[in-house]
């Protein structure tokens, strides 16, 4: 068994308890685009903002990128970030047990500054946090995982990844770590081919029972 020296976090239905809010906002932005696809904002959970875009919102609504970009801005300024259940108690066992960690999300600066104005002990958790700023490449390619683990100094195969969407969870297999399905924003069921093993939340998840994936 390998050691268990990092721990890699995605954020959003990950960290935070923020999925049903993001339904939402892409609910009121599909219903206004594309009333003649209902539901279309359950059918994109998990995809980036580029990916959102490059699908959904490009050719004669190109145009309109920039303003859901700024409804975006202002609706995560305002919204909730509340941790997952026993995600702070989790958190604060590994680093007893010396395991470093890391936020890897595709949220912006300006969203993570809302989530620092909202949750001011937040930075204290990780020893990084890394953003879209910090990638070339979006989930489900493996670079932002390969990046994180290189920061914290740890091997792909000394690595947990903590992951909800599709892409995240194809990202973390593709960077060869053990990985942690979250069923936030998709069921246990569905993911579970992507994971290694499957949670709803962190209240029964310790160091020793993480550091067998590995």
């Amino acid at each position: 068994m390998k050691p268990f020296k990092a721990a890699l976090f995605d954020l959003d239905g990950v960290v935070f308890d923020t999925e049903p809010q993001y339904t939402v906002f892409w609910g009121s932005q599909c219903r206004l685009y594309h009333p003649e696809h209902p539901g279309l904002e359950h059918e994109i959970k998990g995809q980036t903002l580029t990916q959102i875009y490059d699908q959904w919102f490009s050719g004669p609504l190109l145009s309109e990128q920039p303003v859901i970009t700024e409804r975006l801005n202002a609706y995560e300024a305002q919204m909730h970030y509340d941790y997952i259940q026993g995600f702070e108690q989790m958190i604060a066992d590994l680093r007893s047990h010396g395991v470093k960690t890391a936020v890897v999300t595709s949220s912006n600066l300006p969203k993570m500054q809302a989530v620092y104005r909202y949750q001011p002990d937040f930075k204290k958790l990780f020893d990084a946090i890394l953003t879209s700023e910090d990638f070339e490449r979006s989930k489900p390619d493996p670079d932002c995982y390969l990046k994180a683990a290189a920061r914290l100094g740890a091997g792909t195969d000394e690595c947990i990844v903590f992951e909800d969407s599709f892409n995240g969870l194809r990202s973390g297999r593709a960077a060869q770590m053990a990985v942690v399905g979250l069923a936030t924003t998709n069921s246990a069921e569905s993911i579970r081919e992507l994971s290694d093993i499957q949670i709803v939340d962190y209240s029964t998840i310790t160091f020793d029972a993480l550091s067998p994936l590995l």
